[in-house]
């Protein structure tokens, strides 16, 4: 006689696997909990561990995962999801997402009770990724995003909170690119190779159909006709041989005749070659022709840097991007969402000033010859009349003509506060320096599109090539250029706060661009200002080329830049140390330091005192 277990949670476990038997119409299947992570092979399933205490999430757990592989077992065919798999590793797991979410549809179809306890399974999960804290697209899964996509358009049902914020960074991207394709989605649910078939028409719609290797059905239909062929073949029809008999008793004028002809074709072929070759063909004998001379490289930092496609990519004024009522509207909701702030940062601004004009007051030289009588010293002249009077010469102190250029990372990262506080940070210190004669060219970076632009669809029309390069169309704004003044630039700035403005940020270029014009320039100083919040993020490009592709790049233009050292290189990084990459950097936590942070670093460069330059040292330290 078995002994009854003490253990209360082991009826639970009884009926769930007995009912998970049921559901996935395998009686045989050997269901089992444990603290192992939960999996499914041939004839066992692993399901999460229940306790004695039998908590609602541990039941809600266990009942969701063993819904999620029964229902698996049931209207999953290894043979068929294999036949239509694709081997690229991100199509592969768009294409399991997607035929997880099937599975768990048709369930939900049949048995509505299945559901909702998948998803409890997937709120577990969620949570434990973290999902509802992503912020960036680029840290959400696509593939994760694309199995939710296809539960919610099945079931109608709403997504638990974290697996929601995922799809939801993801939901425009998908519905852009395979809109139309989804709509397909009633049609297929029921068969598994007809919804694989969708799966590969969505996953290249995502970009990723480089990744899908060949059609399993045209090799189908490719079989049937080399079959076919075969066939005939071996029983070549009568009518054929009775043609090539009649071609080989014709009369010896018609083969004449058509060696005459064939040799007037190849003549003509001859011809037509030395046109083409056109000047090239009347070169005096023994000189070849003159060679184009090699592109030159896409980036002077890295001769190695590559990018796919340039004739897309964009170097705007901000006026151009909208039209001056548009402007204008933009720069007074800039100027009343930061109107507490203006105060701060218009204080530290003219701290800033203060600082620079001391720097350019007027010196006096003592003890000259010739010049402005110096009255202070008349008591020698009286106490010693043989004393010769002594003079004074106006000096101005050494102020080199300087000009000082912000870039400003424009990256969706940045929407929000941190991309008001930098654009009102960046007007009020050109106004600022301008009063000080030191000029500003204020520039904006980001790209054109989301995940690749028009450089994507000719690399995908292309064939897909291995690491293509960078692979979107750069953005790159001129809010304010140096020569102009600043009550000219006010309105631009706004464009800061245009919705969809704020994409993708390609650093590295970025900053070679804001060089090389600030290397063009007269000033005999030149100062150099980057601010951004995140590493070089561009997911088009990242996802054909190594993962530290971008990254590299901006090491090695800092790299050159600073050896160079025609121009003075400084960076803000908001809430992100860039101080790994930049030499003279410092990183604030709280994006309202911003102002202080900036005129701070400003006000030290131009400090002539040296203990100001090892304050500013500290700055970076202490950062």
């Amino acid at each position: 006689m078995t002994k009854p277990s003490d253990n209360p949670a082991d009826p639970f476990k009884k009926a769930l696997s007995e009912a998970t038997k049921v559901m996935a119409d395998d009686p045989e299947m050997t269901v089992s909990f444990t603290v192992d992570p939960p999996g499914m092979t041939a004839d066992t399933m692993r399901l999460p561990q229940v306790t004695r205490r039998m908590t609602r999430a541990e039941v809600l757990l266990a009942r969701g995962t063993a819904d999620a592989f029964a229902l698996r077992r049931r209207f999953h065919d290894d043979a068929t999801s294999a036949r239509y798999a694709p081997p690229g590793q991100m199509a592969r797991e768009i294409y399991d997402a997607m035929e997880t979410a099937r599975c768990e549809a048709m369930g939900a179809r049949a048995m509505p009770g299945t559901a909702g306890n998948i998803d409890a399974k997937i709120a577990h999960e969620a949570e434990r990724k973290g999902y509802a804290q992503i912020t960036r697209a680029s840290d959400a899964p696509l593939a994760t995003a694309a199995g939710y996509m296809i539960r919610e358009l099945a079931t109608g049902r709403k997504l638990p909170t974290g697996a929601a914020n995922v799809l939801d960074l993801w939901r425009g991207f998908i519905e852009e690119q395979a809109g139309g394709t989804l709509e397909g989605l009633g049609d297929t649910l029921a068969d598994q190779a007809a919804f694989a078939r969708f799966a590969r028409r969505v996953i290249e719609d995502l970009g990723y159909g480089d990744q899908l290797g060949e059609d399993p059905d045209s090799q189908d239909e490719e079989a049937e006709d080399d079959a076919a062929n075969q066939e005939e073949d071996e029983n070549p029809d009568s009518q054929g041989d009775a043609d090539d008999q009649e071609n080989a008793e014709a009369s010896p004028e018609q083969s004449q005749e058509a060696q005459q002809d064939e040799a007037q074709a190849e003549l003509s072929a001859d011809e037509l070659a030395e046109a083409e070759m056109g000047e090239d063909s009347e070169l005096p004998e023994g000189e070849a022709p003159l060679e184009p001379p090699p592109p030159l490289p896409a980036s002077e930092a890295d001769p190695n840097y590559e990018v796919y496609l340039t004739e897309f990519d964009e170097e705007i004024r901000a006026e151009e991007l909208a039209e001056p009522a548009e402007l204008e509207r933009l720069r007074a909701y800039l100027d009343q969402q930061l109107d507490p702030l203006k105060g701060a940062v218009s204080r530290l601004a003219n701290k800033l000033q203060r600082r620079l004009q001391a720097q350019q007051n007027r010196s006096w030289e003592f003890d000259r010859e010739e010049g402005i009588l110096d009255a202070g010293r008349l008591a020698r002249v009286v106490a010693n009349p043989t004393t010769p009077l002594s003079f004074k010469v106006e000096k101005d102190t050494e102020f080199r003509d300087t000009v000082v250029t912000l870039l400003l990372d424009n990256s969706g990262s940045m929407r929000g506060r941190p991309i008001s506080i930098a654009a009102i940070c960046a007007d009020v210190l050109a106004r600022t320096l301008e009063r000080c004669q030191v000029k500003v060219e204020i520039l904006g970076f980001t790209t054109r599109a989301w995940k690749g632009g028009q450089a994507r669809e000719k690399w995908l029309q292309g064939g897909r090539p291995q690491v293509p390069g960078r692979l979107n169309d750069l953005r790159h704004i001129i809010y304010k250029s140096a020569d102009a003044p600043w009550r000219r630039a006010r309105e631009n700035l706004g464009l800061m706060m245009k919705e969809g403005l704020l994409k993708e940020n390609i650093d590295g270029e970025a900053l070679e661009w804001a060089h090389r014009r600030l290397a063009g320039r007269h000033e005999a100083r030149k100062v150099l200002m980057v601010i951004s919040d995140g590493a070089p993020v561009d997911d088009s490009t990242l996802s054909v080329n190594p993962a530290n592709y971008l990254d590299k790049h901006l090491h090695d233009v800092i790299a050159m830049v600073e050896r160079r050292r025609a121009v003075e290189l400084i960076a803000i990084g908001i809430g992100h140390d860039v101080t790994k990459y930049y030499n003279r950097a410092v990183t604030i936590t709280d994006v309202d330091q911003l102002a202080g942070a900036m005129t701070e670093q400003l006000a030290a460069l131009f400090d002539t005192d040296p203990r100001a330059r090892a304050r500013f040292a500290g700055l970076r330290r202490a950062g």
